[in-house]
């Protein structure tokens, strides 16, 4: 025969770095040792001797380059915290996060090395992965320095306020003197609505940061959420000081004192806010509203009416114009109003409560009916509705039903009118983390 038939094409011996990208040295041992086999196995069925020898002398010296890179590339591959901190301060978050989680891979009982990669992930915005990467930490050492910090953080950035808390919590009972925590334990407490537990803690932040506006705001927010109104009084005042023509500032100013029963003061402020900004939705309807509860109609009736200028859809300023209908005498007008604030909304209880006692004029008892329970469905608390109720079921001959809204008319003590507080918001702005 004329010679052997290389199962590989001879390459000029090359000694690849470990760090090439892509490069795997366990594979290119694995080719060499299974070519250096069939070569053997060729050559014991062929007679040129002198290429064999050849041949395998090439495949050896090669597969022992090879092997001869072994520890470095096996140093290479291992992941360590030096590399990650390096790749950190790079910038290169990404690598970083890697190496972290080889290393956790690792040692799965690092509980720095997970704190480390929840750093990581959290300077990428991976809430969700950094809260997972700080709960492994703190399950393998609760006493790991900032730890409960940093998952409170993390799981305020994803708005999971009710699981801020514990970790907050934790966090000051090692350093009471944290703000940092504080303010965040204060903001987790407002998203969970417990006001009166975050007016604590944030007046206490912003006590050590006074130019802070925005956790003033929020302080003033909880005050008055938690009808603390002298302290929301006090925040909003501050808050002035520093911008007096802020026409939120006064609203909120003006719901405070309307809580204490300052209603007059409550109005001043109302009207700096409808100077500063006339066209501002809902402003002329807190106005009108509180005229409403002094019983100044006219003047009620005026800014009510600049409201409907703003918006022509607004419910609670079309129900309130249509009580001060209902009081006047204009019955037609006051249903045109009513019904267009009940369609807009259906939970307002003085719009029910007028339509009742409107068609029980008109002897509409079944409209009269369905109007005044729902009345009582709203606010069970109104000792007016029970009245109309009762005096309703006297004119359908159902005296023990109205005997029962009359005992209820004498149980209720007289309820104060609702804070303004309720009527133009409903609910607190909500938290942004």
């Amino acid at each position: 025969m004329s010679g052997v038939i290389c199962p590989i094409t001879p390459k000029p011996l090359t000694f690849p770095r470990p760090s090439s990208p892509g490069y795997d040295v366990t594979t290119d041992l694995d080719e060499l040792s299974h070519h250096t086999r069939a070569a053997t196995l060729l050559c014991l069925r062929e007679s040129d001797t002198r290429s064999c020898v050849s041949l395998m002398t090439f495949l050896r010296l090669k597969l022992i380059a090879v092997a001869l890179l072994l520890p470095a590339y096996s140093s290479a591959q291992v992941p360590s915290p030096s590399e990650a901190l390096a790749l950190e301060q790079r910038g290169d978050l990404a690598h970083a996060a890697q190496v972290w989680q080889a290393v956790t891979a690792r040692n799965p009982l690092d509980a720095g090395a997970f704190a480390s990669l929840g750093v990581v992930l959290s300077k990428e915005q991976k809430y969700p992965e950094a809260a997972s990467a700080y709960q492994k930490a703190l399950a393998l050492n609760p006493k790991l320095p900032g730890i409960h910090l940093n998952l409170g953080l993390a799981e305020f950035k994803q708005g999971h306020f009710q699981a801020a808390i514990a970790p907050l919590r934790a966090t000051l009972v090692a350093a009471p003197h944290n703000m940092q925590a504080r303010a965040l334990l204060g903001m987790s407490y407002y998203g969970t609505r417990r006001f009166a537990e975050a007016s604590k803690h944030l007046e206490l932040a912003s006590k050590s940061d006074p130019a802070n506006s925005a956790l003033r705001q929020l302080l003033a927010q909880s005050c008055l959420w938690a009808k603390e109104y002298s302290c929301a009084v006090e925040q909003f005042r501050q808050i002035l000081q520093q911008n007096p023509d802020s026409a939120a500032a006064h609203v909120l100013t003006g719901e405070a004192l309307d809580g204490l029963g300052r209603t007059p003061e409550a109005i001043i402020e109302f009207q700096a806010a409808a100077k500063a900004t006339p066209a501002e939705p809902n402003v002329n309807f807190g106005l009108g509203y509180l005229y409403w509860k002094l019983r100044q109609y006219d003047d009620a009736k005026t800014a009510l009416e600049r409201e409907l200028s703003v918006d022509p859809d607004h419910p609670q300023a079309l129900a309130y114009l249509g009580d001060i209908e209902v009081k006047s005498g204009d019955r037609e007008k006051a249903v045109l109003l009513l019904k267009k604030a009940v369609r807009l909304n259906a939970d307002i209880r003085i719009a029910h409560a007028d339509l009742g006692a409107i068609y029980m004029e008109q002897k509409n008892y079944e409209d009269a009916l369905a109007a005044l329970q729902r009345a009582v469905k709203l606010d069970p608390a109104q000792p007016d509705t029970h009245f109309r109720l009762g005096r309703l079921y006297q004119a359908m001959g159902n005296a023990p039903a109205a005997n029962q809204e009359f005992a209820k008319v004498r149980e209720l003590h007289k309820k104060t009118d609702d804070d303004l507080l309720e009527k133009m918001s409903g609910s607190p702005p909500p938290l942004q983390p």
